[in-house]
Parts: structure tokens; C-alpha cells; sequence
């Protein structure tokens, strides 16, 4: 039996990818496979220039498991190799080195791909592979290489009578898991799902209906396993697919999932090549949940789920592929951030996506106000982590009013800047994050002619800033943050029923029943409509603090500052407390008043809140 050497520099090839590849061992199988379909893919280029005789036939690739033998096989019936060829491709693997492979690489544990190391993977999981071919070329003879991960080969002639490839692995002890059927079938699943050669790994089962009518029988068959769909829908013109191929697809590559609400179809071959489908899922308040679900195909090969170093942080947000040639099939991260393709990439999408969302908006304004609360969220995304998809969405970028209409930033502004301008000439957004518990303070403002919007999002805090920033003359203050005749910061108050010797004389009574650390007493003159006692939380402090708490962070030891406005105007402070001349039942109804206030904003919880209710129910008896 003929034997010789690989042609490499260093004897330690093997346990160098041993040793970098193990943690990412299981891609073995995505190597050997598209080695199989490209092996595939040239014969039928070749058929195509009539350089194969006959009909190429069924080109189906198999995987195959022997237990018994503890062999995993991936067998193809593609272009296969002579003897000569397979002396040149699998037993030269060049580079100058171990040390220099080493140093290349210590940080890189995607290293296959680099001097075709492809085949190679095989030794992470064998201690011995077979490699058994017949050439396509006339008169032929079939060859089995095979090695035991050192680089001593054997080569001798075999009797193979089909054209094509067996890869024969023979699987280490610590590699095992790779002869059991349900961790192959989770293998294809993942990395070949869509690779364009059928992948048929054994049989199942499948019930089909004989006959028609009363004559109609279910019968139960055992048909091939075609793991693949070689032809998936990104592949295809949109003029080709309809809205429900689009969706069909979606339940392929999510099953089970919400349906999306919409998709953008790439497909680009200038200055790269590009093509795939994103789709705008339905988004709850959980980011992380929705992320990592565009997966990266090269020519159909899955590649990696994690695509943030191809497209922008907010678009990580979407579902889908991208597939692309120009990235190549062992990508490695410094890769990714250095490539200009990938530069290229990345603005081609966020373009695209950013115009997508420009002609929904002009096609249908109202379906696009109708389908906000989900997009929102990924739009403000967008815009806070992306200039240039701020200038593009800015337009079509939406707020919503407490009543359910929906305007552009911009229409909006102009809309309520006559009445709410403050006097630094600031167009003043009121809004709350919380309408059925900041409902008093939200009345109270519509009462007054004020306009309120909805902020309930996790991200709200963010858009909302970056907005006071970018357009510079706009200024958002939650409802509750302080009364309603001050919100807007005007130079307007009315005149008290009390004296200042009285007024100084209630505050002196308040003072006695807020205890609450940070508090401050104010006394202010309001319609004798509003509220007695108004519990309100500085605009700046409350949201640092909630910037901070999204951030995992603790703002120091700051206490929860109120303000307690008392409004001197109110009967029940102007009349029954003051004509109160003891000074227990003064306090009573001061701390009944500011405990109605605190119940306001939600603040009155435990033991507090229990002594307050008891306290109703005796007033009622």
C-alpha cells in the first residue's frame, strides 16, 4: 500500500486544531457538507458545459451513521478526485510555521477556512478518516486515502462503481455524542437547513391519503429524510413570492412565532453581493429576547446568528437571513470590523430598511400609525444609535397623544408650541409613562388645555433625551412632575385666599406630618379645583435616576425627593383646617390630605397604606 507524508512544515498540524477548535468542534459537519455540495456544485457546472457524459443523475448528499463500526459518513455524488487529485488537495496544507500559526491565531478559535483547513475539522471528533472516491472522468479509478490524525497518509485503489465522495469518520471516545441520531439531525438542522443539494440523513415516517371521498384511506410511509430546503425563498425575485410565501418562510425559520409584521427583500450584486430577507417582528419591552435572530448564510451555508459586526446595534432587532459570498464561510470578528464589504453592508441595510419605512408611511399613513406601538420601538432604537438613520427617520418618527392620535416629532411641536411654550421659549412635551396611574394629573392637565403623550417604552427615557438634544427647543416633563399651572414654567399664578401669616401658618402644620426624607413643603395658589395636596417629583432627578436603574446602576444614596404642593386655595386647607384650633385635629387633616397625595402617586404602600384606609372607613362611619 502506497503511503507518504502531508505537506506541511510542522508535524503538529493535528493537535493545533485540536487545540483551537474544540470549543467550536461541532462545525465539523457544516465543513464536511459544503465540501460535499461544492463537489456537487462543479459537476453540475460541469454537465452544463458538456463536460460529463450522460445524466448526472440524483446528487442527493447522505449522511450516514454506524454505530456498530462507530463511523459517521457524508457522502456525496459529486465531481470525486483520481488519485492525483486527492496527492493535491488533501495532503498539502501550507504555511510557514507552527509558530507562526500560533501567534496568528492564539486568539482566534475561528480558524478553519485559513489554508484550508475545512477538511481538516474532521480530526477534532476522529482518530481516523477514510476518504473513498470515484473521479467523473472516463476510465477512472477509485482511490481511499486515509489518515489517523498524524501526517503519515495512505493511498490504494478501491472497487467504487459510483461517481462521488465518502468522508469516513471514525469517531473518538470523547466525541461520541456525534453517533447519536437526534445531535446529527440538530447538527444539519442548524448549519444546512438551506443548502441548494438535498441532504437526506435516513427515513420517517409520513402519513399520506389513498383514494377520494367515503374511499379515502390514511396510510402511513416511510419516505427519505431530506433534512434542507434548497431553494428557500431569499434565493428567489420578489416578483416571484407572495405575501404568504414571505410569511410561509417566516414559520420556517421561526416556528410557532407571531407573525411578522412586515419585510424588506435584499438583493444587491453592486459593489457587493448581497441577498436575504429581513423581517420587522412584533416587539415587546424585552430587547434581548428579539435579538440574534437574523442568521448570516454564505451562498446558502449557515454561518453565525450573531451578525451585531455586520449590521447596526438597533437593526439586531429584526428577523431573518442575510446571505452574502463576499463574507467569508469562517468569519472571524476582527474580520468583520475591519472589511470594507462589511462597512458597505451595513449601510446598504440601514438604508434600505430606512426607506422601507419612509414609503410605508407615505403608501398608508394610517396603517403605519396603526402598526406604531411595535415599530416605535424599534425606530427609537434606531434613531438614538444611528445618525444617519435619525436624519431619515426624523419624518416618519411618531408620538402618541393620551387620546390615540399620532403625529410626527415635528406636526407635533408645531401643534401645541402656542400653549405650551415655557418662557425660555421651549415647546414643553407633558407626558406619562403610566396613564391609568397618573390619571388625576393627566385631567387635570387636559383641564388646563394642556396636550399629554404616551412615553411607556423601556427605551422612552433615551428617545426622549436625544431628542431634547438633537432639535434643541423641545423639553419633555413627566405629568406628575409638577403641578399643573407650573408645568409649562410660565410666569402666571393667582392670587391666594390666605394671608402670608396664615399661609406660613399651614405650612407650619404640614411640616409636622411629612416625614418622608428629601421632601419639601410648598405653599402655592391654585384654582380651588385642583387637588389640596399634590405630591411631585422633580423632572431631572427622577429621570437620572431611572436612566441609572435601566443601566443596572444605583444612584448613590439620594433619597426619593417630593416636592408636597399645598394648594392654599383648596376649602379644605383654606377653611376646615384652619378653623381647626386644636392643633391634633389640625394635623389630621393635614395628614390625611398629604396621604391622599402620596396614594396619588403611588407612594402610600405597607402599613401606611392600611392606616389610611382605616382611617376612611371610620370617616365613613
Amino acid at each position: 500500500m502506497p503511503k507518504g507524508n502531508i505537506s506541511v512544515q510542522t508535524e503538529n498540524i493535528f493537535p493545533i486544531i485540536k487545540k483551537f477548535l474544540y470549543s467550536d468542534h461541532e462545525i465539523f459537519l457544516r465543513e464536511l457538507v459544503s465540501n460535499a455540495v461544492d463537489a456537487t456544485a462543479k459537476l453540475k457546472a460541469l454537465a452544463n458545459r458538456g463536460e460529463v457524459k450522460g445524466d448526472v443523475g440524483d446528487t442527493t448528499i447522505e449522511i450516514l451513521i454506524d454505530k456498530e463500526e462507530k463511523t459517521l459518513t457524508i457522502r456525496d455524488r459529486g465531481i470525486g478526485m483520481t488519485a492525483d487529485e486527492v496527492e493535491r488537495y488533501l495532503n498539502q496544507v501550507a504555511f510557514s510555521s507552527a509558530e507562526e500559526f500560533l501567534e496568528k491565531y492564539k486568539d482566534d478559535a475561528s480558524i478553519i477556512g485559513h489554508f484550508g483547513l475545512g477538511f481538516y475539522s474532521a480530526f477534532m471528533v476522529a482518530d481516523k478518516v477514510d476518504v473513498k472516491t470515484l473521479s467523473y472522468q472516463e476510465g477512472a479509478k477509485g482511490v481511499t486515502w486515509t489518515c489517523e490524525g498524524n501526517p503519515e497518509y495512505f493511498l490504494e485503489e478501491n472497487d467504487k462503481a459510483d461517481r462521488g465522495t465518502d468522508v469516513i469518520l471514525y469517531i473518538n471516545e470523547e466525541n461520541k455524542e456525534f453517533l447519536e441520531d437526534h445531535r446529527i439531525q440538530q447538527l444539519l438542522e442548524k448549519y444546512c437547513k438551506f443548502l441548494p443539494v438535498p441532504i437526506k440523513f435516513g427515513t420517517k415516517t409520513e402519513t399520506i391519503t389513498e383514494g377520494e371521498g367515503d374511499d379515502a384511506e390514511e396510510k402511513q410511509v416511510e419516505v427519505d429524510n431530506i433534512i434542507n430546503n434548497p431553494d428557500p425563498a431569499w434565493r428567489k425575485q420578489p416578483t416571484e413570492l407572495s405575501d404568504e410565501d414571505y410569511k410561509a418562510f417566516y414559520n420556517e425559520l421561526y416556528p410557532f412565532s407571531t407573525p411578522p409584521l412586515f419585510w424588506i427583500h435584499l438583493n444587491i450584486d453592486y459593489p457587493f453581493n448581497l441577498t436575504g430577507i429581513l423581517y420587522f417582528p412584533k416587539l415587546g419591552n424585552n430587547f434581548e429576547m428579539q435579538k440574534n435572530k437574523i442568521q448570516l448564510y454564505s451562498n446558502q451555508v449557515y454561518v453565525t446568528d450573531d451578525v451585531k459586526d455586520i449590521v447596526p446595534e438597533f437593526l439586531t432587532l429584526l428577523h431573518g437571513v442575510i446571505d452574502s459570498p463576499d463574507i467569508p464561510l469562517n468569519v472571524s470578528r476582527s474580520y468583520l470590523q475591519s472589511d470594507s464589504n462589511v462597512k458597505k453592508i451595513t449601510g446598504y441595510i440601514t438604508k434600505k430598511v430606512a426607506d422601507k419605512l419612509s414609503e410605508l408611511y407615505k403608501k398608508d399613513t394610517e396603517e403605519f400609525k396603526a402598526k406604531w406601538d411595535d415599530l416605535g420601538v424599534f425606530i427609537k432604537y434606531g434613531m438614538i444609535s444611528d445618525e444617519k438613520f435619525y436624519e431619515r427617520a426624523l419624518p416618519f418618527a411618531l408620538v402618541k397623544s393620551i387620546d390615540g392620535s399620532y403625529l410626527p416629532v415635528e406636526e407635533y411641536k408645531e401643534k401645541v408650541k402656542g400653549e405650551q411654550t415655557d418662557k425660555h421659549d421651549k415647546v414643553v412635551m407633558l407626558y406619562t409613562n403610566a396613564p391609568d396611574q397618573h390619571d388625576s394629573y393627566v385631567n387635570a392637565a387636559k383641564g388646563k388645555g394642556y396636550d399629554v403623550l404616551v412615553f411607556d417604552n423601556v427605551i422612552d427615557n433615551h428617545f426622549m433625551q436625544h431628542l431634547e438634544q438633537k432639535l434643541g427647543d423641545v423639553t419633555f416633563v413627566r405629568v406628575d412632575s409638577d403641578t399643573v399651572d407650573n408645568l409649562v414654567q410660565k410666569d402666571e399664578s393667582m392670587e391666594s385666599v390666605l394671608s402670608e401669616e396664615q399661609q406660613e401658618e399651614v405650612k407650619g402644620v404640614f411640616e409636622k406630618v411629612v416625614t418622608q426624607a428629601g421632601s419639601t413643603v410648598v405653599m402655592k395658589a391654585l384654582s380651588p379645583d385642583d387637588q389640596p395636596v399634590t405630591v411631585t417629583r422633580p423632572e431631572f432627578m427622577r429621570r437620572m435616576k431611572e436612566m441609572q436603574s435601566l443601566q443596572g446602576m444605583q444612584f448613590g444614596d439620594f433619597p426619593d425627593s417630593v416636592n408636597v404642593v399645598v394648594n392654599t386655595n383648596h376649602p379644605l386647607v383654606a377653611e376646615k383646617l384652619l378653623k381647626e384650633k386644636e392643633e391634633e385635629p389640625r394635623q389630621e387633616v393635614a395628614d390625611y390630605l398629604y396621604k391622599l397625595g402620596l396614594l396619588n402617586q403611588n407612594m402610600l404602600t405597607g402599613a401606611d397604606l392600611t392606616a389610611f384606609v382605616n382611617k376612611s372607613l371610620n370617616f365613613l362611619k
